[in-house]
């Protein structure tokens, strides 16, 4: 039998199949991740229109405080000053952030976003805060904020 499969014409040309090499598939993936965390304005507080007579509004003394905050400490801003923001910390504490540059404060009337770094910490003369409309300011310093007695 083996000798009729020589006889077939193209039968020197046939040569039995050795298997090929494997082939190495080779998948990467690149991901990029962007993450922004957003600080949103405190909310006006409406006026009562019963309250007998309205509060005096608290004056804020500055005290010298760390340069960095972590940043899931933050809960809200306000603006008080043309120079800087106020951070309202979770922990019911309050710290000024002094903006460089010649920012004006006035930009994050609608919040501030900040781009966490890996410490996990927002950092004076290191990180920036960044307005809706785009613009962005230095932190210089910050300092604490206690009612003035």
């Amino acid at each position: 039998m083996v000798l009729l499969l020589l006889a077939l014409p193209g039968a020197a040309q046939r040569r039995v199949a050795e298997p090929s090499p494997p082939v190495a598939t080779v998948r990467t993936e690149v991901r990029v991740q962007r993450v922004i965390i957003r600080v949103p304005r405190a909310p006006f507080a409406p006026v009562a229109y019963s309250a007998p007579r309205a509060l005096p509004p608290i004056q804020w003394v500055e005290k010298r405080t760390d340069r960095c905050l972590p940043v899931e400490s933050l809960a809200a801003v306000t603006i008080s000053r043309t120079d800087s923001v106020d951070l309202l910390l979770n922990s019911g504490g309050r710290v000024r952030a002094r903006l460089a540059d010649d920012c004006a404060a006035l930009d994050f009337y609608g919040g501030l976003y900040i781009k966490p770094s890996s410490d996990g910490r927002m950092c004076a003369s290191r990180d920036v805060i960044r307005s809706r409309s785009g613009g962005q300011c230095r932190i210089a310093a910050f300092r604490a904020l206690v009612p003035a007695r």
